[in-house]
């Protein structure tokens, strides 16, 4: 108050000398006025001050209740919960189907539908330090659809259009809406530091799902040093890893694995069953991680894989009676199972962000890959001129894939929405390993044609309790373009969509177009 009216009698100097003829009274009695104002004002401060205090009260007893419910400095828990919506059409042509669930669908030409597919996803994270650099992580997974206990909504006999829906299998259960069973997706044991070198071993059920650059869409942070590109891997595998991290400046965040995996037993070898492994192995090298890029190559190889995941299984189907030359009379027919040959992949990945574009940042990625095969000499042979092999029918030769895979997103961080836009494209020999993917349809990489997917991201602007809390809203919509038959399963020629009529032997019935709608409601802890 003292420096007010000081500071005030300094500005009074300043006037001409005519002022100081003004009343003094006068002056006074504004002095006062000002006075009081500014003892309102302090006051008013005072109020906010104590709120402000009450406020941070609150948030401090808050964060402490949520530090004395966290499990010891040792164990740590978490999880996430989805709900989802999804409006699905698809326009099927004509074909011989080969393994149509009934006769009367082997000729079928129809447009099929599911407009309100709703399913549950629920996932508990676990992590245990059990000892120093031994570190046991878990992942328990259940999902299934509103209403069912199988996977037959959209898989199965019901399905009957693409390979990695067909059969519920090691490489896809859990990520395939099913029954309400709580499963073990991960369960792994990580050695860090061995010999006190930048060295890890890894062993057990792999983090091998939802691999860089499919988080962007998922919303979800990249898995790290153990996961696998996307493009090229999104299969529920056991395994294990031997990885090297050196600490180079200029390569900040390198690292190199070697990665080996089972990707499906076969059984005790009997008379009836001459099946062998199939097995995987990659190197995946990273040489640049941060937050604004990230870089990644891999190399991966499958051995002896199966033509369908049973181990001394049979595939029925239907088939014409060569004794009708009409050919309009068909006939049940089952085939055994067998190892048709190897499959190599070449894959890369190029994502970054650039900050402050605007009010927000730009998250943009690259992905491409080459997939190769390598055929042996069998095939699955049900009926004269009617056998399939690794990509190829009677007699199968090498083939030669590549897919693209761009996109990108728009994070406004002041209101929490995220925009993506992103594009696949496959060739017709295209064949990659997805069939855990997050598409109800197929697995969207393994497409041979074109997929295109637009989606928007509302996050709930509400103060995290939980170490990893987030609730988010996404809406999106997908659309496939199949220019080839035979998306994600490697038996059998494609033959282009334009050349399929109703006399063509498929495996499955080859839709010509799909759509999706969806709407999930996701909230992570």
């Amino acid at each position: 108050m003292r420096k007010f009216v000081v500071a005030l009698l300094s500005l009074a100097l300043l006037l001409p000398l005519s002022a100081f003829a003004a009343d003094q009274g006068d002056l006074l009695q504004k002095i006062e006025a000002l006075s009081r104002e500014l003892e309102s004002l302090k006051a008013q401060m005072h109020e906010m001050q104590k709120k402000e205090t009450v406020k941070e009260e609150r948030i401090t007893m808050v964060e402490k209740k949520a530090e004395a419910a966290e499990a010891p400095s040792w164990f740590k828990i978490g999880g996430d919960y989805r709900a989802r919506f999804d409006s699905l059409r698809g326009e099927s042509k004509a074909a011989f189907v080969l393994f149509a669930p009934t006769p009367q669908d082997v000729f079928a030409k129809q447009t099929v539908d599911n407009e309100t597919l709703l399913t549950n996803r629920f996932g508990l994270n676990m992590e245990a330090k059990a000892m120093e650099d031994i570190t046991v992580k878990a992942r328990l997974l259940m999902y299934k659809v509103w209403g069912h206990e199988t996977e037959e909504p959209i898989g199965g006999s019901s399905n009957g259009f693409f390979a990695d829906r067909f059969f519920l299998f090691d490489g896809n259960v859990g990520h395939v809406p099913s029954d309400n069973t709580l499963r073990v997706d991960q369960a792994y044991a990580t050695w860090s530091n061995v010999f006190n070198q930048p060295v890890w071993f890894s062993v057990g059920r792999r983090p091998s799902t939802g691999g860089v650059p499919t988080n962007i869409r998922q919303n979800v942070e990249k898995v790290g040093n153990a996961g696998v590109p996307g493009l090229l891997i999104d299969y529920a595998f056991d395994g294990l890893t031997l990885g090297y991290a050196p600490d180079i400046d200029a390569l900040p965040g390198a690292y190199a694995k070697f990665c080996y995996g089972r990707g499906f037993d076969s059984g005790y070898k009997t008379a009836a069953n001459g099946m062998d492994d199939v097995d995987f192995i990659g190197i995946n090298v990273v040489p640049y991680d941060t937050d604004t890029l990230h870089l990644e190559f891999q190399y991966s190889r499958a051995f002896n894989i199966f033509a369908f995941p049973e181990s001394n299984g049979m595939l029925a189907g239907f088939m014409v009676d060569p004794a009708d030359p009409t050919g309009t009379n068909v006939i049940p027919v089952t085939v055994a199972n067998t190892n048709v040959g190897d499959i190599d992949q070449y894959g890369m990945v190029a994502m970054g962000k650039i900050e402050k574009v605007g009010p927000g940042d730009l998250n943009l990625f690259l992905s491409a890959a080459l997939s190769v095969t390598h055929p042996n000499e069998n095939t699955l042979n049900l009926g004269p001129g009617v056998s399939f092999g690794l990509l190829g029918n009677a007699n199968p030769s090498s083939k030669t894939g590549w897919s693209a895979y761009v996109g990108g997103r728009y994070d406004i961080a002041k209101t929490g929405t995220k925009i993506g836009l992103e594009y696949n494209y496959g060739s017709k020999n295209w064949i990659t390993f997805t069939p855990a993917a997050d598409d109800i349809w197929t697995g969207k990489l393994g497409t041979r044609g074109s997929v295109y997917e637009a989606y928007i991201i509302q996050e709930l602007n509400k103060k995290p309790i939980a170490k990893r809390g987030k609730a988010f809203f996404r809406l999106g919509y997908q659309y496939y373009d199949f220019d080839y038959t035979g998306s994600n399963n490697w038996m059998g020629a494609p033959v282009d969509m334009d050349d399929v009529i109703a006399n063509t032997p498929l495996f499955f019935a080859p839709l010509k177009n799909a759509h999706d709608i969806y709407l999930t409601f996701d909230v992570m802890f």
